[in-house]
């Protein structure tokens, strides 16, 4: 292996979902190691936005408008990229839905709506991409997982649980059947994380339960070993590691970013 091992220079990456929280620190996260990055997210104008502050500070962005879940739309504008572009090196696969909900109050719409973005989206994103890595034999795929697919009590509902154990196993065997096209794809799973996402859950926690905000995150946090949770930049540098030239012989793994939160 030659040259720097953590540099993404000259790399192409979609990151999903990445104009607002976890997937806009992955998307930072990989521009500053030197892939150009396509920016992912279902409204055109903050997709666009948010590659265009990318290209303000001196780094290689572009935009892709589509619902990862619209698997016929995700075909077309992921085939576009690899027109414009030449070539997919990696993808991030970081699109994801949830609520808070008691097991017995899911609903359907609940199950497919979770599924749709979160199992189906991570699945054609992947497959799609794939296609234009294999003819290269050369590929990164990182799926965005959750320790909540792993068993987590804390998960913030059984739906969501289901969908993250879907992206895990999917990652297994994506790395078995695409491993000898020189990809490598893998998962992450993070813990408690701050996102808008997971704040938005804590908000209906401490609703729920009668509690101030600060109590609420004063208990999210004494549970996790090391004592804090994870920013998102926290999942941002396991993303840019994996997808670097220093993982070469990392894949079908499913990694926890978590502070000790939950044994693997």
């Amino acid at each position: 292996m030659t040259g720097d091992l953590f540099s993404l220079e000259g790399r192409v990456a979609l990151v999903t979902g990445s104009t607002r929280s976890l997937g806009w620190s992955i998307a930072q996260g990989l521009a500053r190691a030197g892939a150009h990055v396509v920016v992912n997210g279902t409204k055109p104008e903050p997709t666009e936005a948010r590659a265009a502050e990318l290209r303000a500070q001196g780094l290689k962005a572009s935009a892709a408008a589509f619902d990862v879940a619209d698997a016929a739309a995700g075909k077309a504008a992921l085939g576009k990229i690899a027109v414009d572009l030449g070539r997919f090196d990696i993808l991030v696969n970081n699109a994801g839905v949830t609520r808070r909900a008691y097991i017995m109050d899911l609903t359907e719409e609940d199950w497919d709506r979770i599924h749709r973005v979160n199992a189906k989206g991570v699945f054609f994103c992947l497959q799609r991409v794939a296609r234009e890595m294999i003819p290269r034999r050369s590929g990164r795929i990182v799926n965005i997982a959750s320790i909540a697919g792993k068993g987590y009590a804390g998960t913030s509902n059984a739906a969501y649980a289901a969908s993250k154990g879907a992206v895990i196993s999917l990652t297994k065997i994506a790395a078995q059947q695409l491993g000898p096209h020189n990809i490598n794809v893998n998962a992450i799973c993070p813990g408690v994380t701050r996102t808008a996402l997971s704040e938005a859950n804590l908000h209906v926690r401490a609703q729920e339960e009668g509690v101030t905000l600060e109590e609420m995150e004063r208990r999210r946090t004494q549970v996790i070993p090391i004592g804090r949770a994870n920013d998102p930049e926290d999942i941002a540098a396991m993303a840019v590691f994996l997808a670097s030239p220093g993982a070469r012989n990392i894949t079908g793994q499913s990694f926890n970013v978590d502070g000790g939160l939950i044994p693997d």
